[in-house]
């Protein structure tokens, strides 16, 4: 993911003067793009590639700021979140940047993308069987 999340920053912001700098600060910028995209009226369908690459940045700024790590989503995380890749959290939760896009797409402001990591990045690392 990290290789197209790059060649996605390098090719939005070669277009337009966009602070994508992995920063957790950026993410707000991700809420603002989602924005002007649902203000176009367009539908999903006709922004699904510049929502999931949206979503996977997000993930990549999880990834670079707050310690997770990209995963594979089992069949049944694939059922639930809709998506085949997510990231874990350091606590070991499973959580999906890109269907985040894509509600704050379909929902407005209440589904924002930078309050996601303010709610994940403080939350303590579950022990686990090799802790104890």
């Amino acid at each position: 993911m990290r290789v197209g999340v790059a060649e996605f920053v390098r090719r939005v912001t070669a277009r337009k003067r966009l602070p994508l700098d992995y920063s957790v600060a950026s993410l707000r910028v991700v809420d603002r793009i989602v924005d002007g995209l649902r203000a176009a009226g367009p539908e999903q369908g006709a922004v699904a590639g510049e929502l999931f690459w949206l979503g996977a940045y997000a993930g990549e700024v999880l990834v670079r700021r707050a310690g997770a790590e990209w995963v594979d989503f089992d069949l049944g995380q694939r059922e639930l979140f809709g998506q085949v890749v997510g990231v874990r959290m350091p606590d070991g939760r499973a959580w999906n940047p890109i269907g985040k896009v894509t509600n704050r797409f379909a929902a407005g402001p209440e589904e924002s993308v930078q309050q996601m990591y303010f709610l994940l990045h403080g939350r303590p690392r579950m022990p686990t069987m090799a802790d104890r």
